[in-house]
Protein backbone atom coordinates (compact mmCIF):
# COMPACT_ATOMS: atom_id res chain seq x y z
CA UNK A 1 0.00 0.00 0.00
CA UNK A 2 1.37 3.90 -0.76
CA UNK A 3 1.02 6.24 1.48
CA UNK A 4 -3.03 7.52 0.03
CA UNK A 5 -4.27 3.80 0.27
CA UNK A 6 -3.34 3.78 4.10
CA UNK A 7 -4.61 6.99 4.81
CA UNK A 8 -7.68 6.06 3.10
CA UNK A 9 -8.07 2.65 5.01
CA UNK A 10 -7.57 4.17 8.44
CA UNK A 11 -9.65 6.80 7.76
CA UNK A 12 -12.19 4.18 7.26
CA UNK A 13 -11.78 2.18 10.36
CA UNK A 14 -13.88 4.55 12.37
CA UNK A 15 -16.88 4.51 10.69
CA UNK A 16 -16.28 0.45 10.31
CA UNK A 17 -16.40 0.84 14.11
CA UNK A 18 -19.26 2.84 14.64
CA UNK A 19 -21.44 0.94 12.07
CA UNK A 20 -20.23 -2.56 13.90
CA UNK A 21 -21.18 -1.02 17.19
CA UNK A 22 -25.07 -0.16 15.67
CA UNK A 23 -24.77 -3.56 14.31
CA UNK A 24 -24.26 -5.35 17.60
CA UNK A 25 -26.38 -3.32 19.13
CA UNK A 26 -29.54 -3.89 17.24
CA UNK A 27 -28.90 -7.37 16.93
CA UNK A 28 -28.57 -7.37 21.01
CA UNK A 29 -32.02 -5.43 21.07
CA UNK A 30 -33.63 -7.79 18.88
CA UNK A 31 -32.33 -10.54 20.48
CA UNK A 32 -33.54 -9.22 24.29
CA UNK A 33 -36.98 -8.48 22.81
CA UNK A 34 -37.09 -12.26 21.42
CA UNK A 35 -36.42 -13.70 24.74
CA UNK A 36 -38.54 -11.55 26.74
CA UNK A 37 -41.75 -13.65 25.21
CA UNK A 38 -41.65 -17.07 24.26
CA UNK A 39 -42.11 -17.65 21.45
CA UNK A 40 -41.42 -20.48 18.33
CA UNK A 41 -37.37 -21.65 18.04
CA UNK A 42 -37.85 -21.52 14.32
CA UNK A 43 -39.42 -18.71 13.82
CA UNK A 44 -36.33 -16.58 16.72
CA UNK A 45 -33.55 -18.52 14.96
CA UNK A 46 -34.90 -17.33 11.70
CA UNK A 47 -34.97 -13.67 12.68
CA UNK A 48 -31.82 -14.17 14.68
CA UNK A 49 -30.34 -15.03 11.55
CA UNK A 50 -31.83 -12.35 9.51
CA UNK A 51 -30.76 -9.51 11.91
CA UNK A 52 -27.20 -10.34 11.88
CA UNK A 53 -27.17 -11.50 8.25
CA UNK A 54 -28.26 -8.28 7.25
CA UNK A 55 -27.05 -5.14 9.55
CA UNK A 56 -29.94 -2.65 10.42
CA UNK A 57 -31.94 -3.43 7.73
CA UNK A 58 -32.81 -7.40 9.55
CA UNK A 59 -33.51 -5.38 12.59
CA UNK A 60 -36.01 -2.66 10.92
CA UNK A 61 -37.74 -5.86 9.22
CA UNK A 62 -37.69 -7.48 12.49
CA UNK A 63 -39.74 -4.40 14.07
CA UNK A 64 -41.97 -4.10 11.24
CA UNK A 65 -42.98 -7.79 10.52
CA UNK A 66 -41.22 -10.13 13.10
CA UNK A 67 -43.43 -9.13 15.98
CA UNK A 68 -46.38 -11.56 16.58
CA UNK A 69 -47.20 -10.02 20.15
CA UNK A 70 -49.09 -6.69 21.28
CA UNK A 71 -50.30 -5.38 24.40
CA UNK A 72 -54.01 -5.39 25.05
CA UNK A 73 -54.11 -3.07 27.60
CA UNK A 74 -55.90 -0.02 25.56
CA UNK A 75 -59.12 -1.59 25.84
CA UNK A 76 -59.01 -2.56 29.27
CA UNK A 77 -57.95 0.41 30.37
CA UNK A 78 -60.92 2.41 28.77
CA UNK A 79 -63.90 0.38 29.58
CA UNK A 80 -62.51 0.26 33.23
CA UNK A 81 -62.33 3.75 33.00
CA UNK A 82 -65.59 5.45 31.07
CA UNK A 83 -67.94 2.80 31.72
CA UNK A 84 -70.02 3.11 34.50
CA UNK A 85 -69.43 0.14 36.81
CA UNK A 86 -73.11 -0.61 37.72
CA UNK A 87 -74.03 -3.80 37.41
CA UNK A 88 -70.76 -4.28 35.52
CA UNK A 89 -68.92 -7.83 36.05
CA UNK A 90 -64.90 -8.55 35.19
CA UNK A 91 -64.57 -11.58 32.75
CA UNK A 92 -62.16 -14.42 32.74
CA UNK A 93 -59.87 -12.16 30.42
CA UNK A 94 -59.91 -9.19 33.11
CA UNK A 95 -62.34 -7.13 30.46
CA UNK A 96 -64.84 -5.40 32.16
CA UNK A 97 -68.36 -5.99 30.74
CA UNK A 98 -71.07 -4.19 30.74
CA UNK A 99 -74.78 -5.18 32.34
CA UNK A 100 -75.97 -5.05 28.91
CA UNK A 101 -74.12 -8.06 27.99
CA UNK A 102 -74.27 -9.97 30.85
CA UNK A 103 -78.35 -9.69 30.53
CA UNK A 104 -78.18 -10.65 27.27
CA UNK A 105 -76.26 -13.77 27.56
CA UNK A 106 -78.31 -14.82 30.71
CA UNK A 107 -79.33 -18.50 30.38
CA UNK A 108 -77.46 -18.99 27.50
CA UNK A 109 -74.21 -20.62 28.55
CA UNK A 110 -74.77 -24.59 27.83
CA UNK A 111 -73.13 -27.76 28.17
CA UNK A 112 -73.62 -30.79 25.24
CA UNK A 113 -76.36 -33.52 26.49
CA UNK A 114 -74.31 -36.08 24.54
CA UNK A 115 -71.26 -37.71 26.26
CA UNK A 116 -69.35 -37.94 23.47
CA UNK A 117 -69.77 -34.25 22.49
CA UNK A 118 -68.56 -33.63 26.13
CA UNK A 119 -65.76 -35.34 25.54
CA UNK A 120 -64.82 -33.17 22.53
CA UNK A 121 -65.88 -29.82 24.31
CA UNK A 122 -64.25 -30.34 27.61
CA UNK A 123 -60.73 -29.23 27.19
CA UNK A 124 -62.17 -26.29 25.69
CA UNK A 125 -64.61 -25.21 28.15
CA UNK A 126 -61.57 -25.57 30.38
CA UNK A 127 -58.79 -23.60 28.13
CA UNK A 128 -61.37 -21.28 26.61
CA UNK A 129 -63.59 -19.64 29.70
CA UNK A 130 -63.44 -16.72 28.04
CA UNK A 131 -65.78 -18.14 24.79
CA UNK A 132 -68.67 -19.41 26.20
CA UNK A 133 -70.88 -21.80 24.95
CA UNK A 134 -74.25 -20.70 23.63
CA UNK A 135 -77.19 -22.67 23.00
CA UNK A 136 -80.47 -21.66 21.03
CA UNK A 137 -78.49 -21.00 17.88
CA UNK A 138 -79.73 -21.53 14.39
CA UNK A 139 -76.35 -21.49 11.75
CA UNK A 140 -76.68 -21.71 7.74
CA UNK A 141 -74.16 -22.33 5.57
CA UNK A 142 -73.89 -20.12 2.31
CA UNK A 143 -71.73 -21.29 -0.38
CA UNK A 144 -69.50 -18.40 -1.77
CA UNK A 145 -70.46 -14.81 -2.82
CA UNK A 146 -73.42 -15.74 -4.89
CA UNK A 147 -75.60 -16.69 -1.80
CA UNK A 148 -73.68 -14.78 0.89
CA UNK A 149 -73.93 -11.28 -0.71
CA UNK A 150 -77.85 -11.40 -1.31
CA UNK A 151 -78.49 -12.17 2.03
CA UNK A 152 -76.12 -10.01 3.57
CA UNK A 153 -77.25 -7.05 1.67
CA UNK A 154 -80.88 -8.05 2.53
CA UNK A 155 -80.42 -7.93 5.88
CA UNK A 156 -78.39 -4.74 5.63
CA UNK A 157 -81.24 -3.12 3.51
CA UNK A 158 -83.31 -4.00 6.17
CA UNK A 159 -81.91 -2.54 9.24
CA UNK A 160 -83.80 -0.11 11.58
CA UNK A 161 -80.47 0.71 14.53
CA UNK A 162 -77.17 -0.11 13.06
CA UNK A 163 -74.72 -1.72 10.60
CA UNK A 164 -71.59 -3.17 12.25
CA UNK A 165 -68.79 -4.75 9.34
CA UNK A 166 -65.88 -5.81 9.33
CA UNK A 167 -63.71 -7.76 6.37
CA UNK A 168 -60.30 -7.65 5.49
CA UNK A 169 -61.05 -7.30 1.76
CA UNK A 170 -63.27 -4.75 0.54
CA UNK A 171 -62.88 -4.61 -3.07
CA UNK A 172 -62.48 -1.00 -5.09
CA UNK A 173 -64.81 -3.19 -7.41
CA UNK A 174 -68.73 -3.59 -7.64
CA UNK A 175 -69.19 -5.40 -4.98
CA UNK A 176 -67.33 -3.63 -2.62
CA UNK A 177 -69.67 -0.28 -4.03
CA UNK A 178 -72.82 -2.30 -4.06
CA UNK A 179 -71.86 -2.75 -0.01
CA UNK A 180 -70.79 0.52 0.68
CA UNK A 181 -74.06 2.21 -1.23
CA UNK A 182 -76.13 -0.04 0.57
CA UNK A 183 -74.89 1.11 4.34
CA UNK A 184 -74.87 4.68 3.08
CA UNK A 185 -78.83 4.51 2.11
CA UNK A 186 -79.13 3.39 5.62
CA UNK A 187 -76.62 5.77 6.98
CA UNK A 188 -78.93 8.94 5.43
CA UNK A 189 -82.05 6.80 6.49
CA UNK A 190 -80.64 7.12 10.12
CA UNK A 191 -78.96 3.90 10.53
CA UNK A 192 -75.68 4.10 12.40
CA UNK A 193 -73.00 2.63 10.30
CA UNK A 194 -69.86 1.35 11.40
CA UNK A 195 -67.22 0.01 9.24
CA UNK A 196 -64.12 -1.42 9.68
CA UNK A 197 -61.47 -2.81 7.31
CA UNK A 198 -58.08 -4.42 7.19
CA UNK A 199 -55.53 -1.44 5.27
CA UNK A 200 -53.51 -3.78 3.88
CA UNK A 201 -55.89 -6.29 2.63
CA UNK A 202 -58.31 -3.49 1.65
CA UNK A 203 -55.32 -0.97 0.40
CA UNK A 204 -56.98 -0.96 -3.69
CA UNK A 205 -59.98 0.60 -1.82
CA UNK A 206 -58.12 2.83 0.35
CA UNK A 207 -55.72 4.15 -1.91
CA UNK A 208 -58.36 4.29 -5.04
CA UNK A 209 -60.56 6.94 -3.10
CA UNK A 210 -63.43 4.72 -2.61
CA UNK A 211 -63.29 5.23 1.21
CA UNK A 212 -63.24 8.72 0.50
CA UNK A 213 -66.51 9.13 -1.46
CA UNK A 214 -67.95 7.88 1.80
CA UNK A 215 -66.61 9.67 4.95
CA UNK A 216 -69.07 12.76 4.84
CA UNK A 217 -71.73 10.43 4.89
CA UNK A 218 -74.15 11.54 7.97
CA UNK A 219 -74.23 8.56 10.54
CA UNK A 220 -71.96 6.57 8.53
CA UNK A 221 -68.27 5.94 9.96
CA UNK A 222 -65.28 4.03 8.02
CA UNK A 223 -61.87 3.10 10.20
CA UNK A 224 -59.07 1.41 8.72
CA UNK A 225 -57.26 -1.57 10.66
CA UNK A 226 -53.54 -1.19 11.40
CA UNK A 227 -51.19 -1.76 13.90
CA UNK A 228 -48.36 0.54 11.95
CA UNK A 229 -48.65 4.26 13.77
CA UNK A 230 -45.48 5.30 15.19
CA UNK A 231 -47.46 8.10 17.20
CA UNK A 232 -48.73 5.14 19.20
CA UNK A 233 -45.12 3.74 19.01
CA UNK A 234 -46.31 1.31 17.17
CA UNK A 235 -44.55 -0.40 13.80
CA UNK A 236 -46.05 -4.06 13.28
CA UNK A 237 -47.09 -4.22 9.14
CA UNK A 238 -47.46 -7.78 9.57
CA UNK A 239 -50.48 -8.01 12.20
CA UNK A 240 -53.53 -7.79 9.56
CA UNK A 241 -57.16 -7.84 11.13
CA UNK A 242 -58.60 -11.37 9.07
CA UNK A 243 -61.84 -11.26 10.74
CA UNK A 244 -65.13 -11.22 8.53
CA UNK A 245 -68.00 -10.26 10.54
CA UNK A 246 -71.54 -8.47 9.70
CA UNK A 247 -73.74 -7.74 12.94
CA UNK A 248 -77.43 -5.47 12.18
CA UNK A 249 -79.53 -4.39 14.86
CA UNK A 250 -78.17 -7.23 16.79
CA UNK A 251 -79.85 -9.60 15.79
CA UNK A 252 -78.44 -11.29 12.91
CA UNK A 253 -74.58 -11.94 12.36
CA UNK A 254 -72.87 -13.04 9.41
CA UNK A 255 -69.33 -14.05 9.30
CA UNK A 256 -66.87 -16.88 7.44
CA UNK A 257 -64.34 -16.68 4.84
CA UNK A 258 -66.22 -14.36 1.71
CA UNK A 259 -64.34 -11.17 1.34
CA UNK A 260 -66.17 -8.22 -0.28
CA UNK A 261 -64.89 -8.87 -3.64
CA UNK A 262 -65.63 -9.37 -7.54
CA UNK A 263 -63.83 -13.03 -6.87
CA UNK A 264 -65.79 -14.08 -4.30
CA UNK A 265 -68.93 -14.74 -6.38
CA UNK A 266 -69.69 -15.51 -10.26
CA UNK A 267 -68.98 -13.28 -12.92
CA UNK A 268 -69.73 -13.44 -16.91
CA UNK A 269 -67.57 -16.24 -18.13
CA UNK A 270 -65.67 -17.19 -14.58
CA UNK A 271 -66.78 -19.25 -11.42
CA UNK A 272 -66.24 -17.79 -7.65
CA UNK A 273 -63.61 -18.57 -5.70
CA UNK A 274 -64.84 -21.32 -3.42
CA UNK A 275 -65.60 -20.11 -0.44
CA UNK A 276 -67.83 -21.02 3.00
CA UNK A 277 -69.81 -18.07 4.68
CA UNK A 278 -71.89 -18.72 7.06
CA UNK A 279 -76.11 -16.22 8.64
CA UNK A 280 -76.09 -16.75 12.83
CA UNK A 281 -79.06 -16.00 14.25
CA UNK A 282 -79.56 -16.34 18.30
CA UNK A 283 -77.09 -15.52 21.75
CA UNK A 284 -73.96 -16.20 19.56
CA UNK A 285 -74.61 -12.90 17.53
CA UNK A 286 -74.12 -11.18 20.78
CA UNK A 287 -70.03 -12.35 21.18
CA UNK A 288 -69.78 -11.28 17.12
CA UNK A 289 -71.27 -7.99 18.30
CA UNK A 290 -69.01 -7.72 20.83
CA UNK A 291 -65.95 -8.91 18.95
CA UNK A 292 -66.46 -6.17 16.39
CA UNK A 293 -67.09 -3.51 19.14
CA UNK A 294 -63.68 -4.22 20.77
CA UNK A 295 -61.61 -3.98 17.73
CA UNK A 296 -63.41 -0.90 16.58
CA UNK A 297 -62.84 0.60 19.71
CA UNK A 298 -59.11 -0.21 19.10
CA UNK A 299 -58.82 2.02 15.97
CA UNK A 300 -61.18 4.69 16.78
CA UNK A 301 -61.35 5.00 20.16
CA UNK A 302 -65.21 5.93 20.48
CA UNK A 303 -66.54 5.85 24.00
CA UNK A 304 -66.91 2.70 25.20
CA UNK A 305 -70.13 3.61 26.88
CA UNK A 306 -71.68 4.84 23.17
CA UNK A 307 -70.26 1.19 22.22
CA UNK A 308 -71.27 -1.40 25.26
CA UNK A 309 -75.03 -0.40 26.08
CA UNK A 310 -78.48 -2.10 26.06
CA UNK A 311 -79.25 -1.16 22.59
CA UNK A 312 -76.17 -3.25 21.36
CA UNK A 313 -76.97 -6.33 23.48
CA UNK A 314 -80.29 -7.43 24.49
CA UNK A 315 -81.87 -10.93 25.22
CA UNK A 316 -81.68 -12.60 22.27
CA UNK A 317 -84.26 -15.48 20.89
CA UNK A 318 -83.65 -18.96 20.35
CA UNK A 319 -84.65 -20.10 16.88
CA UNK A 320 -81.96 -23.03 16.58
CA UNK A 321 -80.49 -25.78 18.63
CA UNK A 322 -77.11 -25.59 17.80
CA UNK A 323 -74.21 -25.25 20.70
CA UNK A 324 -71.72 -22.45 19.21
CA UNK A 325 -68.78 -20.98 20.51
CA UNK A 326 -66.99 -17.90 19.21
CA UNK A 327 -63.32 -18.56 19.80
CA UNK A 328 -61.23 -14.89 18.85
CA UNK A 329 -57.56 -15.36 18.46
CA UNK A 330 -54.54 -12.78 17.47
CA UNK A 331 -51.32 -11.60 18.51
CA UNK A 332 -52.63 -9.81 22.02
CA UNK A 333 -53.76 -13.24 23.23
CA UNK A 334 -52.23 -14.32 26.22
CA UNK A 335 -52.48 -17.80 24.80
CA UNK A 336 -52.09 -19.61 20.90
CA UNK A 337 -55.85 -19.81 20.89
CA UNK A 338 -56.17 -20.93 17.48
CA UNK A 339 -53.03 -23.66 17.40
CA UNK A 340 -54.91 -25.04 21.20
CA UNK A 341 -58.67 -24.77 19.16
CA UNK A 342 -57.12 -27.36 16.26
CA UNK A 343 -54.80 -29.45 18.30
CA UNK A 344 -57.99 -30.34 21.06
CA UNK A 345 -60.66 -30.84 18.20
CA UNK A 346 -57.24 -33.38 16.21
CA UNK A 347 -56.50 -35.13 19.38
CA UNK A 348 -59.92 -35.66 21.01
CA UNK A 349 -61.13 -37.09 17.59
CA UNK A 350 -62.65 -40.93 18.25
CA UNK A 351 -63.78 -41.53 14.38
CA UNK A 352 -62.67 -39.08 11.66
CA UNK A 353 -61.53 -35.47 10.80
CA UNK A 354 -62.40 -33.74 8.06
CA UNK A 355 -60.66 -30.53 7.12
CA UNK A 356 -60.55 -28.30 4.51
CA UNK A 357 -57.92 -24.95 3.95
CA UNK A 358 -56.89 -22.77 0.94
CA UNK A 359 -53.21 -22.60 3.14
CA UNK A 360 -51.86 -25.24 4.44
CA UNK A 361 -48.65 -24.20 6.55
CA UNK A 362 -49.46 -26.01 10.74
CA UNK A 363 -46.89 -25.39 13.87
CA UNK A 364 -45.40 -28.74 14.66
CA UNK A 365 -47.16 -29.57 17.07
CA UNK A 366 -50.56 -29.37 14.70
CA UNK A 367 -48.67 -31.21 12.26
CA UNK A 368 -47.93 -34.44 14.59
CA UNK A 369 -51.21 -34.55 16.17
CA UNK A 370 -52.58 -35.22 12.34
CA UNK A 371 -50.59 -37.91 12.17
CA UNK A 372 -50.39 -39.35 15.49
CA UNK A 373 -54.79 -39.32 14.86
CA UNK A 374 -54.37 -41.02 11.83
CA UNK A 375 -51.80 -43.94 13.55
CA UNK A 376 -54.35 -44.58 15.82
CA UNK A 377 -56.85 -45.37 13.40
CA UNK A 378 -59.06 -41.78 12.78
CA UNK A 379 -59.57 -41.39 9.47
CA UNK A 380 -58.45 -38.09 8.17
CA UNK A 381 -59.01 -36.23 5.31
CA UNK A 382 -57.42 -33.00 4.27
CA UNK A 383 -58.41 -31.45 1.15
CA UNK A 384 -55.84 -28.34 -0.35
CA UNK A 385 -55.89 -26.18 -3.15
CA UNK A 386 -54.63 -27.93 -6.18
CA UNK A 387 -53.02 -24.19 -7.17
CA UNK A 388 -52.66 -21.54 -4.46
CA UNK A 389 -53.19 -17.76 -5.03
CA UNK A 390 -49.79 -17.23 -3.55
CA UNK A 391 -47.04 -20.07 -5.60
CA UNK A 392 -45.16 -20.08 -2.86
CA UNK A 393 -47.60 -21.39 -0.09
CA UNK A 394 -48.18 -24.71 -2.43
CA UNK A 395 -44.49 -25.24 -2.43
CA UNK A 396 -43.89 -24.78 1.20
CA UNK A 397 -46.56 -27.00 1.84
CA UNK A 398 -45.65 -30.16 -0.08
CA UNK A 399 -42.75 -30.32 1.60
CA UNK A 400 -45.09 -31.90 4.41
CA UNK A 401 -47.16 -34.05 2.27
CA UNK A 402 -44.58 -37.10 2.69
CA UNK A 403 -44.76 -37.30 6.61
CA UNK A 404 -49.03 -37.23 6.18
CA UNK A 405 -48.95 -39.63 3.30
CA UNK A 406 -46.65 -42.24 5.13
CA UNK A 407 -48.96 -41.82 8.97
CA UNK A 408 -52.19 -42.84 6.56
CA UNK A 409 -53.55 -39.17 6.31
CA UNK A 410 -55.59 -39.24 3.06
CA UNK A 411 -55.09 -36.37 1.34
CA UNK A 412 -56.40 -34.04 -1.52
CA UNK A 413 -55.60 -31.38 -4.14
CA UNK A 414 -58.93 -29.45 -4.98
CA UNK A 415 -58.98 -28.59 -8.83
CA UNK A 416 -59.34 -24.49 -9.79
CA UNK A 417 -61.00 -22.24 -9.18
CA UNK A 418 -58.97 -21.44 -6.25
CA UNK A 419 -60.29 -22.64 -2.99
CA UNK A 420 -60.46 -20.14 -0.15
CA UNK A 421 -62.98 -22.20 2.09
CA UNK A 422 -61.89 -23.00 5.77
CA UNK A 423 -64.19 -26.01 7.70
CA UNK A 424 -63.26 -28.70 9.98
CA UNK A 425 -65.61 -31.61 10.84
CA UNK A 426 -64.49 -34.19 13.94
CA UNK A 427 -66.68 -37.29 14.31
CA UNK A 428 -69.89 -35.27 12.70
CA UNK A 429 -70.13 -34.06 16.21
CA UNK A 430 -68.46 -30.69 16.15
CA UNK A 431 -67.74 -28.39 13.40
CA UNK A 432 -65.08 -25.07 13.39
CA UNK A 433 -65.73 -22.65 11.11
CA UNK A 434 -64.65 -18.92 10.48
CA UNK A 435 -61.55 -16.92 9.14
CA UNK A 436 -59.04 -18.98 9.89
CA UNK A 437 -56.56 -20.81 8.08
CA UNK A 438 -54.16 -23.87 8.63
CA UNK A 439 -50.54 -21.71 8.50
CA UNK A 440 -48.26 -20.03 10.61
CA UNK A 441 -49.76 -16.30 9.90
CA UNK A 442 -53.41 -16.99 10.51
CA UNK A 443 -52.27 -19.41 13.65
CA UNK A 444 -50.04 -16.63 15.07
CA UNK A 445 -49.74 -13.28 13.75
CA UNK A 446 -53.45 -12.46 11.99
CA UNK A 447 -56.79 -11.64 14.43
CA UNK A 448 -58.95 -14.27 13.48
CA UNK A 449 -62.51 -15.16 14.12
CA UNK A 450 -63.82 -18.96 14.39
CA UNK A 451 -67.21 -20.62 15.77
CA UNK A 452 -67.25 -24.15 17.20
CA UNK A 453 -70.18 -25.84 16.45
CA UNK A 454 -72.11 -28.76 17.93
CA UNK A 455 -75.68 -29.24 16.10
CA UNK A 456 -75.42 -32.74 14.23
CA UNK A 457 -77.71 -31.38 11.63
CA UNK A 458 -75.77 -28.42 11.03
CA UNK A 459 -72.35 -30.89 11.24
CA UNK A 460 -74.22 -33.03 7.86
CA UNK A 461 -74.73 -30.20 5.78
CA UNK A 462 -71.07 -28.53 6.06
CA UNK A 463 -69.64 -32.15 5.62
CA UNK A 464 -71.68 -32.63 2.46
CA UNK A 465 -70.43 -29.16 1.02
CA UNK A 466 -66.93 -30.48 2.45
CA UNK A 467 -67.71 -33.69 0.32
CA UNK A 468 -68.30 -31.67 -3.01
CA UNK A 469 -65.29 -30.48 -3.03
CA UNK A 470 -63.57 -33.58 -1.76
CA UNK A 471 -65.22 -34.78 -5.42
CA UNK A 472 -63.49 -32.06 -7.04
CA UNK A 473 -60.14 -32.53 -6.22
CA UNK A 474 -57.18 -34.88 -6.59
CA UNK A 475 -55.69 -37.77 -4.42
CA UNK A 476 -52.04 -37.24 -3.70
CA UNK A 477 -51.05 -41.35 -3.51
CA UNK A 478 -47.79 -41.85 -1.26
CA UNK A 479 -45.75 -44.11 -4.10
CA UNK A 480 -46.44 -41.40 -6.87
CA UNK A 481 -45.82 -38.32 -4.56
CA UNK A 482 -42.27 -39.91 -3.29
CA UNK A 483 -41.74 -40.32 -6.90
CA UNK A 484 -41.44 -36.57 -7.52
CA UNK A 485 -38.39 -34.55 -9.46
CA UNK A 486 -35.75 -33.92 -7.14
CA UNK A 487 -36.33 -30.14 -8.31
CA UNK A 488 -39.51 -30.37 -6.88
CA UNK A 489 -37.88 -31.30 -3.43
CA UNK A 490 -35.35 -28.63 -3.35
CA UNK A 491 -37.99 -26.35 -3.80
CA UNK A 492 -40.39 -27.39 -1.45
CA UNK A 493 -38.11 -27.39 1.15
CA UNK A 494 -36.61 -24.25 0.44
CA UNK A 495 -39.90 -22.88 0.68
CA UNK A 496 -40.77 -24.13 3.48
CA UNK A 497 -37.89 -22.82 5.37
CA UNK A 498 -39.61 -19.55 5.02
CA UNK A 499 -42.85 -21.15 6.12
CA UNK A 500 -42.48 -18.95 9.65
CA UNK A 501 -42.81 -15.66 8.15
CA UNK A 502 -45.46 -16.73 5.21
Amino acid sequence: MNGSTWFEFFRGLPWLSWGAAVHVLLFLAVLLHVLRHRRRADSTLLWLFLTWLLPVAGAVLYAMFGVDRVPKVRWRRAVQRRVRMDGAQRAASGDILPEAYWQSMSGAPTTPEDEWTRALDRPMAVTLQNFPLLGGNQIMPLLTGDEAFPQMLAAIRAAQHHIHLQSFIIGNDDVGRAFLEAMAERARAGVRVRVLFDRFGSSYALFGGLFRSYHRVPNMTLAGWTQSNLFRKQLHFNLRNHRKILVVDGAVGFMGGVNLNDYSHSREGQEAIQDYHFEVQGPIVQELQYTFLRDWHVMTEEDPEQLLNAAHFFRQPMPGTALARVVNSGPSSDLDVAVDMFFNAVNTAREQVFIITPYFLPSEDLLRALRLAALRGVRVYLVVPEKSNHWYTTWAARAMYEDLLESGVRLFERRPPFMHAKAMTVDDRMAIVGSSNWDYRSLFSNYETSLVIYDPQFVMHLKLLMIEDLHESRELELRAFKNRPVSHRYLENFCNLFSPLL
